[in-house]
């Protein structure tokens, strides 16, 4: 199977994929709720407003949290090596928790007032508020591990997991600061802050299914290829996107003059098309809509987006290689792939 799947097939790939992730919500959702309600007292109205379960009063609101891709990548891949959704269930609530406390620290650092369609956790209760329930949730996801059937290696894998990401997001910020950067730095940042959990879960998932540890290796790298490929292709959102995907304003990434990787790249070409976006860059102040469509324009007749989409097309053939040796039998990797088209190919 490669990138270019299409037609018929596509559609029966994003039709599975999103059976998947509601089943996550499903199973994930409970225990996150259960968590939340009987654990958590200073900063539990924060927590149930970033779930998606209250509004800035406290009111119950209509309207789900996140689409639980992690969860999904966890349960899947117990499944494939024969475990059962049951043994992956804290694993699974796990790497959500560590996602939702990525997001509420991102936000903070990047600045960003909105998220998921309304104010951010920062934006809506303090900074205070937001770093704190980011802390909370963090912790909460080694209290649900500890239940699991994963032991020493999980805990161990999410410790580690929790520093990479860590470590991601303070390279990220670094690049925001550099004039430059090689698109090979801006992947290898990736694989930090975005193909670290994804790689968790899928490891901590497949562990959890029984697989002996080489396996589930294999399977970790399959959800780090994964992770930089989704990355990737979020960044070409960010650049090209349609708000009614992104959830974000048109070029919402270059307005704030984010190095994404199609930028990078674009920075990194020779010619007039890069240095005239450099020197978009180097100016102060948010870009206008005028300049951001300027940008976007810039950006492709640089092959910023040429090279980017060719990299997600490589992390892609990289994670199907790991799939493939760690799971020969196809009908074990159906899910893992309808996951991975859903990722790399967000058209709605």
């Amino acid at each position: 199977m490669t990138a270019a799947v299409t037609g018929e097939r596509g559609e029966e790939l994003r039709v599975r994929a999103d059976e998947l992730l509601a089943t996550a919500r499903a199973q994930v959702g409970p225990r996150l709720r259960e968590l939340v309600e009987n654990r958590l007292a200073a900063v539990a109205a924060e927590a149930r407003y970033h779930l998606g379960w209250r509004d800035e009063q406290g009111r119950p609101v209509a309207r789900g949290g996140g689409k639980a891709v992690r969860p999904a990548l966890c349960l899947a891949a117990a499944a494939a090596v024969g475990g059962s959704a049951e043994r992956a269930e804290a694993p699974a609530v796990a790497v959500q928790l560590v996602h939702e406390f990525s997001l509420l620290h991102d936000d903070i650092v990047d600045g960003d007032r909105t998220r998921r369609g309304r104010p951010s956790v920062w934006a809506a209760f303090g900074v205070s508020s937001g770093l704190l329930c980011g802390d909370v949730l963090l912790a909460l996801a080694f209290e649900s591990l500890a239940e699991s059937r994963t032991g020493a290696l999980g805990l161990g894998e999410l410790a580690r997991t929790a520093v990479e990401l860590g470590e991601g997001e303070a390279e990220d910020v670094a690049f925001e600061r550099r004039p430059r950067a090689a698109p090979q730095e801006y992947a290898a940042m990736a694989a930090a802050k975005t193909g670290a959990l994804m790689r968790c879960a899928c490891l901590l998932g497949a562990s959890a299914g029984g697989a002996e540890e080489e396996r589930a290796r294999e399977l970790g790298a399959f959800g780090r290829h994964l992770g930089v490929a989704f990355q990737i292709a979020d960044d070409l959102l960010g650049v090209f996107g349609d708000p009614r995907v992104t959830g974000k304003p048109v070029g919402s990434d270059l307005a704030a003059r984010k190095k994404s990787l199609p930028v990078v790249a674009a920075l990194c070409a020779d010619g007039e098309a890069a240095q005239e976006l450099a020197d978009l860059f180097d100016h102060a102040g948010a870009l206008g809509p005028t300049e951001v469509e300027h940008a976007a324009a810039l950006v492709e007749r640089a092959g910023g987006a040429r090279v980017a989409r060719r990299e997600v097309t490589h992390r892609l053939a990289l994670a199907h290689s790991a799939l493939a040796r760690a799971l020969p039998a196809p009908a074990a990797r159906r899910d893992l792939l309808a996951l991975a088209h859903l990722l790399t190919h967000r058209d709605r």
